[in-house]
């Protein structure tokens, strides 16, 4: 079995199928593998499997650009988003450069061989292998996969119902009939309410605070006429670039004009879940696009919450009882199953340890270079999404660049690339940038670092990213090409000085 490749992935999740896919289609002679942890692609859509899981972007611009999302359906359900990762690599035949089952231990440059040593162990025998490559290219998004973030509430111990997080949805857990409380106000729990409240006696959702909630259309009607006139392919394309225009608008606005965005979007929950509802239980005390905004289909959330299904509470927890939870405010929630959707727990490169000719790299001390390579790291791309757009849209950008990186080299006769930043770049803050969402805090420090200004800022910013990643030239000053037994130094930067552009 083959165990030396040019390019080596880590991760078969939409990054890292959306990666092989480009590399197969751009540098098809280079030979490619990518590493698993799971049995099954998917990742992130593989791993969730609770009620009513979905994409929280619509699919025209969540789905790959090489290979549009051809259905109505706006937030589609976790397993379509699986089927369409698995189909795309199908089509691309990536699929049969997959091996399952396979978690990385370590991962060791060396500059004298100009060669990745990657150790990995079998999941199912513990065995252990060893993979060499020219590339590495860690695709394994930013949480920790074996476990959620999950806080240690008072008196859970005594609780006699079934408490459960998420992230390890019991695949045969029946609840209908059951009360419900779900903990928490971000994507997952108003993606759970509506999806248990038509089985359960009634659902809770208990909040710290509120988050905006923003209902979209379940289904484009537009496209979905303008189809029956006009080429598909059309269709598809003038849907995705509307919709990338839409959610650019909103954050700009959000960001240049706060209230009236704020006021704009509580004006829509109001009007959704009809009169006489305490409007306290969605209003955050934060601007807009703080935090995510959280998307729901055609209202489902307002819906079961008018219909009486399901309701919000904003209170704090005082402790747990047998029968559910009491709050601070005195008031008890009686509760045969609490979910807690408390959120991620942050991680990077899926854990693995880093080396570079025997030096260990802490990630969270160094930054990147325009968003994917990791500084003074050779031959390495970090694929990392936005924030506040649709992940893959950056992902799409990062991989045509690392495509275009490896076209340079091989045209120039180069093995190996480093981008070295000048003193004094580093800031003390990550990479997910503005954003105040608890997971993003708590994880600040697991993170690489953002720099004072291009190209080692990430700025999540789909315009100047555009330009940095698929026009811009390969060469700068900063990026250092060496050849086998030579060192030599890339040309002058296509452009002059540093430039500081805010988002």
């Amino acid at each position: 079995m083959n165990t030396d490749y040019d390019v080596l992935i880590i991760g078969a999740g939409i990054s890292g199928i959306g990666m092989a896919c480009h590399l197969a289609s751009k540098c098809p002679e280079k030979r490619v593998t990518i590493l698993e942890r799971r049995d099954a692609i998917g990742g992130t859509w593989d791993l969730f499997r609770y009620p009513g899981i979905r994409s929280d972007s619509d699919m025209f611009s969540f789905g790959y650009a090489f290979r549009p999302w051809h259905d109505y359906k706006v937030l589609a359900d976790g397993p379509s988003i699986r089927q369409y990762i698995a189909d795309t690599a199908r089509e691309y035949g990536v699929d049969q450069l997959i091996r399952f089952g396979v978690k990385i231990e370590d991962a060791n440059w060396s500059t004298e061989q100009r060669r990745w040593t990657v150790n990995a162990r079998h999941e199912d025998s513990g065995e252990t292998s060893t993979f060499t490559c020219q590339y590495l290219i860690p695709c394994t998004g930013y949480y920790n996969h074996d476990r959620g973030y999950l806080p240690r509430f008072p008196g859970q111990e005594r609780f006699g119902g079934l408490r459960i997080h998420p992230q390890h949805w019991p695949e045969d857990l029946d609840y209908r009939g059951k009360r419900v409380v779900v903990i928490g106000s971000g994507a997952t729990a108003v993606t759970l309410v509506p999806a248990m409240a038509d089985r359960a006696a009634h659902v809770t959702m208990l909040q710290r605070s509120p988050s905006y909630i923003f209902s979209v259309p379940a289904y484009d009607k537009i496209s979905a006429v303008l189809d029956r006139v006009l080429p598909t392919q059309w269709v598809y394309a003038m849907a995705r670039w509307r919709n990338i225009g839409l959610q650019r608008l909103i954050y700009k606005a959000a960001k240049r004009w706060p209230r009236r965005i704020r006021s704009w979007l509580l004006a829509h929950v109001e009007k959704q879940v009809g009169g006489g509802t305490d409007m306290h239980h969605f209003t955050p005390a934060y601007n807009p696009w703080d935090e995510r905004l959280c998307a729901v289909p055609d209202g489902d959330l307002f819906t079961v919450i008018r219909e009486g299904k399901a309701s919000v509470v904003t209170d704090h927890i005082e402790t747990f009882t047998e029968n559910g939870i009491l709050l601070k405010s005195g008031k008890v929630l009686d509760a045969d199953i609490v979910v807690t959707a408390t959120g991620l727990q942050l991680q990077s490169l899926g854990g693995m340890k880093l080396h570079v000719d025997g030096r260990q790299i802490d990630v969270s001390k160094v930054m990147t270079y325009k968003g994917v390579l990791l500084q003074d790291v050779p031959n390495f791309a970090y694929l990392f999404g936005y924030t506040n757009a649709p992940w893959t849209l950056k992902i799409d950008m990062a991989a045509a660049y690392v495509c275009r990186l490896m076209q340079h080299m091989d045209a120039e006769g180069f093995d190996m690339v480093t981008a070295h930043a000048p003193s004094g770049e580093r800031l003390d803050e990550s990479i997910m940038g503005s954003l105040q969402s608890g997971y993003v805090q708590r994880g600040q420090d697991v993170l690489p670092r953002q720099g004072r200004a291009l190209p080692w800022r990430v700025l999540h910013n789909l315009e100047i990213d555009r330009g940095m990643l698929l026009k811009d030239t390969i060469a700068d000053s900063v990026l250092e090409f060496k050849r086998a037994g030579t060192r030599v130094t890339a040309s002058p930067a296509h452009r002059a000085g540093r430039r500081a552009v805010s988002a």
